[in-house]
């Protein structure tokens, strides 16, 4: 019988401690209120390429609506800055009962991830980068689904970054 409880009190510790969970899980799974509603839209574009499809198809300099799911590495979030990268949302992600503590750094379909990737960096009125964490200033969290407007850019390397004017939330 003791055996038994002690089973099921080790069951009832792993589940509330989660698997690989940090002390800020909880903050990162909630979005706060965004301070900067300015780059928010409400309605939803009425045409948005996923970010895969831009990745081949969108030159520099090009008008872009893409689509994507907040993710790509254990710290999507650019610190001090309102910019991060998405992935293409046909790309899934790794569930944490899969083991993954960090689903939204794909770690399960990392060879997916690569070619279906894009940076994407919130300009203000003067286009420079917003000097505000992405996460306060557009109420967004890891994994959410976003729509961003804005112009494609291209590195070196065929890299794209799209300089955003405005973010449509279609799923926290």
């Amino acid at each position: 019988m003791k055996t038994i409880l002690f089973g099921i009190g080790m069951l009832t510790l792993v589940a509330t401690l989660g698997c690989g969970k940090s002390d800020d899980g909880d903050a990162k799974k909630s979005a706060a209120e965004p301070t900067g509603k300015q780059y928010l839209v409400e309605t939803q574009p009425e045409s948005s390429m996923p970010v895969g499809d831009a990745r081949a198809a969108a030159k520099d300099g090009d008008s872009v609506s893409l689509l994507g799911r907040i993710g790509g590495s254990t710290s999507p979030f650019i610190e001090g800055l309102a910019a991060f990268t998405v992935v293409d949302p046909k790309v899934p992600w790794c569930p944490p009962e899969e083991g993954c503590p960090t689903p939204w750094d794909y770690c399960c379909k990392q060879s997916e991830v690569k070619e279906n990737i894009a940076t994407v960096k919130v300009l203000n009125e003067a286009g420079a980068p917003v000097a505000e964490d992405a996460r306060k200033l557009l109420g967004v969290k890891e994994l959410s689904l976003v729509i961003v407007e804005g112009t494609a850019q291209r590195d070196d390397q065929g890299n794209l970054s799209v300089m955003a004017k405005k973010v449509f939330i279609k799923e926290l």
